[in-house]
């Protein structure tokens, strides 16, 4: 059995979430950390053999099967190119790129390239989720007139202190749409199946005036974004994330004539699911992921490893449910619609 050497660009969730996920993955040797500032210290701690300080010396200073780009947004499409010029079988993280042109252009780059690429949208598989797509996909709600995804939380509160990055600078990738939203559109728009027709919506800033150690700062990104979507045969997704709320919650709802299915909780992972008629209220059993003891890691690792599973079989066999360069072009055609990035 074929074990994979990969390399990770980025120490902030490619450290929090991707390196364990691959660490435990029974087919995935790390091998390598890239970062401009922190590679060095973090592959030591951590025991991985080489560090680099871009991606592009990390290509051309060790030998790969693949790459996780977890780069900030704005390098992405420039890591995922040096990639797939090298022939690298390549996972990048959300969002995917800064504009419709960047993705259709790195799409098109992974064709070329014909390797393994897909998209981190890990929360595809959690549970209850994955269960609300089979109920689709087997007409348990047929027929289907709405879906309902919000998440809220509190992180950017005007009283919380948030310290300032790329994260609060427009253009860069910042803001709640890039870091949430964008998770959330990818779900709608695989829970429908279908290419959407239209989108509109907003970037909101509730909280500009903002602080961290160094003092005062301004902030000019998102704190709350909001879609809605039409599709096909009367179909709509309403979609939102909402940073400065006193609630921490998660609702995933699919809507149809004669049926509801509603996946809620504090978050998308470990969250409930219930089907709902004219005559009763029922909660469903969803299995545990298999990789559910990895959860004291980080609770985003289990369904991380699920997604790196398919990226395997996807590396081995051409088909698999990981999520795919084309849907991201989707998703980044409602992004753009909405006015993600601000000013382009």
């Amino acid at each position: 059995m074929t074990n994979y050497r990969i390399g990770i660009v980025g120490t902030g969730f490619g450290v929090s979430t991707h390196l364990p996920a691959l660490t435990a993955h029974p087919r995935f040797e790390v091998v390598a950390l890239a970062s401009p500032s922190s590679a060095a210290r973090i592959a030591k701690e951590r025991g991985i053999a080489n560090a680099f300080a871009s991606c592009q010396a990390m290509l051309d200073g060790c030998e790969l099967d693949a790459v996780t780009i977890a780069s900030p947004p704005f390098a992405h499409a420039a890591d995922v190119h040096a990639a797939l010029a090298r022939a690298k079988h390549v996972v990048c993280e959300k969002p995917f790129a800064l504009s419709v042109a960047d993705a259709e252009g790195l799409a098109e780059a992974a064709a070329r390239a014909g390797t393994a690429c897909g998209i981190a949208h890990e929360f595809r598989f959690s549970a209850p989720l994955a269960a609300l797509r089979e109920m689709i996909v087997n007409r348990h709600l047929d027929p289907v007139r709405d879906i309902e995804v919000a998440r809220y939380a509190g992180n950017l509160r005007g009283a919380v202190q948030a310290p300032r990055s790329w994260w609060f600078e427009a253009g860069r990738g910042g803001g709640i749409a890039g870091g949430m939203l964008v998770h959330w559109i990818d779900l709608a728009n695989w829970l429908a199946g279908k290419p959407f027709k239209r989108a509109s919506g907003l970037l909101r800033t509730a909280n500009p005036a903002r602080s961290d150690n160094a003092g005062p700062f301004t902030s000019a990104v998102d704190d709350g974004a909001f879609a809605a979507i039409e599709y096909e045969g009367g179909l709509v997704a309403r979609v939102a994330a909402d940073a400065t709320l006193a609630v921490e919650s998660f609702l995933c709802a699919v809507h149809g004539e004669t049926r509801t299915a509603v996946a809620s909780g504090t978050s998308p992972i470990g969250a409930s699911l219930h089907a709902v008629d004219a005559q009763e209220t029922s909660e469903l059993e969803c299995a545990p992921s298999p990789y559910a003891k990895f959860a004291s890691v980080n609770p985003s690792v289990p369904l991380m490893m699920e997604l790196y599973d398919e990226f395997v079989k996807q590396i081995e066999t051409g088909a698999s449910a990981l999520p795919t360069f084309a849907d991201g072009v989707e998703t980044q055609r409602v992004m753009a619609a909405i006015g993600y990035p601000p000013g382009r």
